[in-house]
């Protein structure tokens, strides 16, 4: 796809990953809805790209709570009047070993990580079928294809999402409509910080210490790459 003009959605917006993948994609020439909890933070990087050249609209809203992403897809499109590419970013670990993770805290991050997502999904793609297609970009994990220790439970829900993804590729071929699952690696943002449990970096350092660690600007080339070029899944090293 060409990126020039596209109107794209990027959910967890405000920091890490989604923050860089803003500014790679204003870079870029979309136009852009930035979605994310924080409203100061949104503001600050939507001014930022307005002031570089691009066209940019904040939207604050929780992931999690589903009236709020369909609400942040409705305004994305009353302003754009569509949506092009729905990247969805948004997402939280719950650290802990099987015996030991808390399920609320694993309810909470079924809610982000897999709720958030499908629900996203499902406001986006009558849009995108209304327009002649789309794409839709899920940030999944690396995570979800290993065995690592006190993990289990974000793990788990990047799997699901990773199934959600592939069989909706398939469901959504018809409608033009084209689905890219992201693997990013372990990466330098304060993802760790906002982990519910232990540390997140502390338990996969622990477990795997030689895994690679990648910057957001990294991750989010990737995506980039993978918007234009449209491969079914992308991976950091290629």
């Amino acid at each position: 796809m060409d990126i020039k003009g596209k109107v794209v959605l990027i959910t967890g917006a405000s920091e890490g990953i989604g923050l860089a993948t803003a500014r790679r994609f204003a870079e870029a020439g979309a136009k852009l809805a930035l979605v994310a909890r924080s409203a100061a933070k949104l503001e600050a990087l939507a001014d930022e790209l307005k002031a570089a050249g691009a066209e940019a609209i904040s939207v604050p809203s929780d992931v999690s709570v589903p009236e709020q992403v369909k609400n942040a897809v409705a305004e994305t499109v009353r302003h754009y009047g569509r949506i092009d590419v729905l990247i969805n970013n948004a997402g939280q670990s719950a650290a802990g070993t099987v015996a030991d993770v808390d399920p609320d805290h694993l309810r909470q991050i079924i809610d982000l990580n897999i709720f958030g997502p499908l629900i996203a999904m499902q406001a986006a793609i009558p849009i995108m079928r209304k327009h002649g297609g789309g794409l839709i970009i899920n940030v999944s994990s690396m995570v979800s294809k290993m065995r690592l220790p006190g993990l289990g439970a974000y793990a788990a829900t990047k799997a699901a999402l990773n199934l959600l993804s592939d069989t909706a590729r398939g469901e959504l071929a018809p409608d033009n409509i084209r689905v890219i699952t992201i693997f990013p690696r372990m990466t330098a943002t304060d993802f760790g910080a906002h982990s519910l449990g232990r540390t997140w970096e502390r338990q996969s350092r622990h477990a795997h210490p030689s895994v690679p660690v990648d910057s957001a600007e990294h991750v989010a080339n990737r995506i980039l790459d993978a918007a234009i070029n449209e491969p079914e899944e992308q991976y950091m090293d290629r």
